[in-house]
């Protein structure tokens, strides 16, 4: 298969006009026509219908478009490795969920940076079932994962679990009562985290014990930010769940308050995730130390 050919149908895909792709490849139109056409003929199949209103996708066009997107993401991984190898660069290519991410983990960096100087540091936030997704197409090395989220391809990966938690139960608003019962947790407004999100699936696997399940739950909206969901609970807009790490000073300040609940106590946990086929860089493993180690200095 010609990858060149492939990335002409995937960015047309993705734009849904060969005009569009064209300007975007640098190439003529029927440059671009002629590469598809040259996939299909390669193929034996037709993956596009054209039409003056775009292109959408036949049946064997799905799983061409599907598969494209990893073998793109993989041949530009490739591409970028042997760019740091041959300049001798200290890289680390790590994602880390959102709870992590978007507050205890800067804080590392830049204690880890400071001993490490020649390392540079590529982060990618985003939720978990994405991170997994990242690891196993190669696009990072490492990832911060929230629970071992039973990924499907969980096997093809190392998990070292680098802390505990808990998930709070949290309001900015004057509290009735500080314990609640599992009845009336049906009952509060709450703000949810997204599918895919290890916050959200953590949750429901501790709610889960209690019989409990996502349409028991008066669920006003749902976010693919924890830090969108802090500033909402904030303003008193709803009342979510959070993991304790990402809200330590708005516990200890007051502005946040905990909710308990009547025989329920929702822990987490984070892992350190990395392929098993990866063979990891001195500095990759320097890394790993030291999350794991109590120099990290999760803010």
């Amino acid at each position: 298969m010609n990858f060149q050919y492939l990335k002409a149908f995937f960015v047309t895909v993705k734009v849904n006009s060969i005009t569009k792709a064209a300007k975007i490849l640098h190439l003529t139109q029927p440059s671009v026509s002629m590469q598809i056409q040259s996939l299909e003929k390669d193929l034996q199949v037709s993956l596009l219908n054209r039409s003056n209103k775009g292109v959408e996708l036949t049946e064997a066009g799905k799983i061409v478009f599907d598969y494209a997107s990893t073998i793109l993401s993989i041949q530009d991984n490739i591409e970028r490795d042997l760019t740091n190898l041959i300049d001798n660069k200290k890289q680390l290519l790590v994602g880390a969920c959102k709870a992590v991410g978007e507050y205890a983990l800067p804080c590392s960096i830049y204690v880890y940076k400071e001993s490490n100087k020649d390392i540079h540091i590529n982060l990618d936030i985003n939720n978990t079932s994405d991170i997994f997704r990242k690891l196993l197409d190669r696009t990072v090395n490492l990832g911060i994962i929230h629970g071992d989220c039973n990924h499907s391809k969980q096997d093809e990966l190392v998990l070292e679990l680098i802390t505990s938690g808990r998930l709070l139960l949290v309001t900015s608003l004057p509290l009735i009562k500080d314990t609640i019962s599992i009845k009336e947790l049906k009952q509060i407004p709450l703000i949810f985290r997204e599918e895919g999100s290890g916050v959200r699936q953590c949750l429901l696997d501790s709610l889960a014990t209690q019989n409990i399940d996502l349409n028991d739950l008066n669920i006003i909206y749902e976010l693919n930010s924890m830090e969108a969901i802090k500033s909402s609970v904030l303003s008193g807009k709803g009342i979510s769940f959070i993991p304790e790490l990402s809200i330590k000073r708005e516990l200890k300040d007051g502005i946040l308050k905990r909710i308990n609940i009547d025989n329920l106590e929702v822990n987490t946990e984070f892992y350190m995730a990395y392929r098993k086929d990866h063979t990891l860089s001195p500095h990759e493993l320097s890394f790993i130390q030291f999350i794991k180690s109590s120099k990290r200095g999760f803010c």
